[in-house]
């Protein structure tokens, strides 16, 4: 983004400095003499172009970010991924290696993970979904809470909510003061930060665009909780400046024409596939029981 630069002089050809129009062809209102620089007034200051708008995110500023410990909430339902006996942890690992895939293939570092409705699961997803891509000992992961309206990640790992991402974006904090690094992991999280009354508004800013374009200098997954579809614009705005769209649906409760709806909205913005949650054990996880109750 540039500013308006003043026109250029017009050329000046040898022997004509100092070459003055005849009277006859001098307007009426012509200043004579030094009458010129008594009426034209102070000479306005030339337009300075302006620099272009930085989010200062680089990767030398992670040493300078708040470390916490781990600490989830006991109704947190964080996966003990080190247990890999836990078969829902495994379902995330599968998740994780398709993505990982997947970016192998396309630029993927932005994920957007949202739902139709409320409570299909959506912030389950996201968070074991970052822990399990931070796992991984050369990924950096950036966990964001996009969703300004029911902000729960602080919650989940019991951390303060501010300052976070609103502070961020309004210029009340730097990236380093508004995100943490979780102790002795690779994970990093942004919370959703001080409350604000237009959370689309501040979303549309183009610091949130910017946002998006710098942290994959810095990290190699970020992974955003955002609002149900259905129920605000939010996550639709996301999507169209993420890299892909995670969409959760609840088996037994997530209709199927709010998934259509649901996909309509995204307008085919990069949607990477559909997370189903809330499937029972016995259906789906009998192959990791079979697999691990069998002797060494």
């Amino acid at each position: 983004m540039g500013g308006m630069f003043p026109p250029e002089e017009p050329p000046v050809f040898p022997g004509e400095a100092h070459s003055v129009p005849p009277p006859d062809l001098r307007p009426p209102d012509h200043p004579v003499n030094g009458s010129a620089a008594a009426s034209a007034g102070p000479a306005a200051p030339p337009t300075v172009p302006s620099a272009p708008l930085r989010m200062h995110i680089h990767p030398s500023m992670l040493s300078e970010v708040q470390v916490v410990p781990f600490s989830p909430a006991p109704e947190s339902h964080l996966l003990d991924l080190n247990n890999s006996h836990e078969t829902p942890a495994e379902e995330f690992r599968t998740l994780r290696t398709r993505l990982n895939h997947l970016q192998s293939l396309q630029p993927l570092h932005t994920i957007v993970v949202t739902s139709p409705s409320p409570a299909e699961g959506k912030t389950f997803t996201a968070v074991n979904l970052a822990l399990a891509q931070s796992h991984l000992a050369e990924s950096s992961v950036l966990l964001g809470d996009f969703d300004l309206r029911r902000p729960i990640v602080h919650n989940l790992f019991q951390i303060d909510r501010a300052p976070g991402l609103s502070d961020y974006l309004t210029g009340q904090c730097t990236f380093a003061q508004a995100i943490r690094r979780v102790e002795a992991m690779n994970l990093y999280l942004l919370p959703a930060g001080s409350p604000v009354k237009n959370p689309l508004e501040l979303l549309n800013m183009k610091q949130a665009k910017l946002l998006f374009e710098e942290l994959p200098h810095s990290f190699n997954w970020a992974v955003f909780d955002t609002p149900p579809l259905l129920f605000s614009a939010d996550a639709n705005l996301l999507s169209t400046m993420a890299d892909g769209t995670i969409l959760v649906v609840k088996i037994g409760s997530t209709t199927f024409d709010n998934v259509t709806r649901a996909m309509q909205s995204l307008c085919e913005n990069n949607v990477l596939g559909i997370v189903a949650n809330g499937a029972r054990a016995s259906e789906l996880y009998s192959k990791y029981t079979y697999y691990y109750s069998k002797a060494e």
